[in-house]
């Protein structure tokens, strides 16, 4: 008896993507890709992929579907905090890893308050996360807070994460003022931890009742049925399974608008950050893509030729477009690189030594990389290219780090997820983790037909 299939979607903002998987096998059965369809209805991009993937096996007709969505811009999320560098950082964080987009970080402390919602409202946000104080600790922000936004009518979601003891009354004084609001366990309950998951799961929540209607992607109801989280929270969701599988993971996804670093990497307990490292975190550079973040990707290189430059207005202005040379081939390769270097090494951070009154001293920031042992390349300048070529691109993932004190990983496998698995998995890892996680085996864990090669030391 065949075994039952599952079809999971991503709609993109640029491609809906879809994946036939076979239920407790994880069998890649068929992939299938449509533009997604945001001047109609983004639903006729997946009926578009459901005829491809029912051609290549009828069951597909019938499969039940799983969704994620970044289309119409995603998740965008505000954040509302205390201090700049312990619960605003720490709303950041986890705004990320919910899988929003962070459009503002507001440091209440440094403004006196959150005084009006003028910039609130020009960064045009989905969801407010708003956090402050540790438990028992701190309460002024989070009073002040909701009080302006009730008093200035604020009428989008609002994600209540700060100071457990005087949530109650921060509930009260938002429903008095008619905002919604939902409530979840403090982001930093305690100084020097951090604790993601609740708020996470919360925002998932708000994403899916609030947002995915509140788009109008689709007229048919059908459509926020399917959905079951925002792409990169999703896509997330697959890095950790993935992790649990083979170790420390990062992965590396390149879009034409920006530049996605997930990572899954034990912390290290000897650590003393303000804000503690969650195992799984995401970084967005937002200035660095292939297509529309092309000219700011290529400042961040001091020695780039004005035809690199030329190149990267060209594409700006034509997100469409698609390299027809070798010279316009290499533009793309030269821009993913840059793309990639650049937002590693953000994610990574350096570790450096320096010198003050205590003499000569080491001082990291970032996240540590160094033992990562697998590196997973994904977006369209790398899923559509030569191997040779990925290989080239995702050599910043590794190389060139240590001698500038950059934490990048040392000795990892890499390799580039060519059929577009991670958001699959994250999709199934809920709902059915066991053929999630033989999905990943096959696809990614032990090569399939993906890119992959080896790294250690003397390898070129």
């Amino acid at each position: 008896m065949s075994r039952p299939l599952v079809a999971c979607v991503d709609f993109g903002s640029t491609f809906t993507k879809a994946a036939l998987v076979e239920r407790g096998t994880g069998r890649l059965v068929a992939t299938a890709d449509h533009p997604t369809t945001l001047a109609t209805d983004v639903l006729d991009g997946w009926r578009a992929c459901r005829d491809d993937l029912t051609a290549a096996d009828p069951r597909a007709a019938d499969a039940q579907v799983l969704a994620c969505s970044s289309a119409g811009g995603g998740l965008r999320i505000a954040v509302v905090g205390n201090e700049a560098l312990v619960t605003a950082e720490a709303g950041r964080r986890v705004a990320l890893s919910s899988g929003g987009t962070v459009v503002a970080v507001l440091a209440t402390a440094d403004t006196g308050g959150l005084r009006d919602l003028t910039a609130l409202r020009a960064c045009d946000p989905d969801v407010v996360l708003l956090v402050g104080g540790t438990d028992g600790g701190e309460e002024d922000s989070l009073r002040t807070s909701a009080t302006a936004l009730a008093a200035g009518g604020w009428d989008l979601p609002v994600v209540v994460a700060g100071n457990a003891v005087v949530q109650p009354e921060v509930a009260a004084t938002l429903a008095d003022g008619g905002v919604p609001h939902v409530l979840a366990a403090n982001v930093v309950p305690r100084i020097g931890v951090l604790a993601p998951e609740p708020a996470r799961a919360t925002v998932r929540e708000v994403f899916l009742r609030h947002v995915i209607g509140g788009k109008q992607l689709s007229a048919d109801p059908a459509f926020a049925a399917l959905v079951r989280g925002a792409t990169p929270d999703v896509v997330l969701s697959g890095v950790e399974l993935l992790a649990s599988l083979v170790g420390d993971v990062v992965v590396v996804d390149v879009g034409g608008a920006t530049t996605d670093v997930h990572s899954c990497v034990e912390p290290d307990p000897e650590a003393r950050d303000v804000v503690a490292q969650a195992r799984a975190q995401r970084t967005v550079e937002g200035d660095l893509g292939m297509r529309w973040s092309a000219p700011t990707t290529v400042a961040t290189d001091p020695g780039a030729s004005p035809d690199l430059h030329a190149a990267a207005r060209r594409r700006q202005a034509e997100p469409a477009y698609l390299p027809g040379s070798a010279a316009d081939r290499a533009d793309d390769e030269r821009i993913a690189t840059l793309a990639v270097t650049t937002a590693l090494r953000r994610h990574a951070g350096r570790s450096q030594v320096v010198y003050d009154e205590r003499g000569r001293v080491l001082v990291s920031s970032g996240r540590d990389l160094r033992e990562v042992e697998l590196v997973v390349g994904s977006g369209g300048a790398l899923r559509h290219v030569d191997a040779a070529t990925a290989k080239r691109v995702l050599a910043a993932a590794h190389t060139g780090g240590s001698a500038d004190g950059w934490q990048l990983p040392e000795h990892p496998r890499v390799l580039v997820d060519h059929r577009y698995v991670l958001a699959a998995a994250g999709l199934l890892a809920d709902d059915d983790p066991v053929t999630a996680a033989a999905l990943l085996r096959t696809e990614l864990t032990g090569a399939g037909t993906l890119t992959q090669w080896p790294r250690g030391p003397g390898s070129d």
